[in-house]
């Protein structure tokens, strides 16, 4: 045995991602991401800088599509962000492991009231 294999994620420093477009579906809220390279596991600063449009039904669990990959975005424990967690445009930090289909919120919402 060699030990404890040390994993380093965002070597080269945490991706800045803007959203590209938001659409609203029956079952899911997608946010766009386009195509970039990034490392199949790390951190990304996301800015959504489209808002989720008025009216749409808040418990529609949020997914975002990166390289032509989408996964729902999740809290800690699994529970899925949705339309109404995310309310207005803004900037959150978001663990994603490709490998394991990890796509996770981070970073504390504020609140909208």
């Amino acid at each position: 045995m060699f030990g404890w294999v040390n994993v380093t994620t965002n070597v080269s420093g945490i991706p800045y991602l803007k959203t590209s477009s938001v659409s609203v579906g029956t079952e899911t809220v997608d946010f766009a991401l386009g195509f970039r390279r990034i490392p199949p596991v790390g951190y990304l600063t996301v800015n959504i800088a489209d808002a989720i449009p008025t009216g749409t039904t808040g418990t529609l669990p949020v997914r975002f599509t990166l390289n032509g990959n989408t996964r729902e975005l999740t809290f800690f424990g699994g529970t899925s962000v949705t339309a109404a967690d995310l309310v207005g445009t803004g900037v959150v930090t978001i663990f994603y492991n490709w490998y394991d289909g990890i796509l996770q919120l981070t970073s504390p919402l504020a609140p909208t009231a």
